[in-house]
């Protein structure tokens, strides 16, 4: 059984079990959260599409850790115009543990 649940503006396929990275979200390692924003559920071949959500689909997670991804190098520079910027940049996630999809 899998789902695709939206959450920090990004769509994810998820199934029981796996982990993933996701936008930060403000909760403590180790709380269970609930995704209410299902947008599909499958099980084998039946697949049942919501038009946005999927009514009364609810996805419970597990916080696993926070963390800051990989740093991002921003180069900016116009060439003859002695004009040169640096930048970096390292995103916030929140790793997830998949316990149950529910709908």
């Amino acid at each position: 059984m899998y789902a695709v649940i939206k959450t920090g503006g990004k769509q994810y396929r998820v199934a029981v079990g796996e982990k993933l990275k996701v936008e930060q979200i403000a909760a403590d390692v180790g709380q269970e959260i609930v995704i209410d924003q299902v947008l599909a559920v499958g099980n084998g071949d039946s697949i049942k599409v919501g038009t946005p959500l999927v009514s009364g689909a609810t996805v419970t997670a597990t916080v696993v850790g926070h963390g800051r991804g990989d740093k991002v190098r921003i180069f900016k520079m116009r060439r003859r115009k002695h004009y040169q910027k640096r930048q970096g940049h390292r995103q916030n996630f929140t790793e997830l543990q998949i316990g149950s999809i529910n709908g």
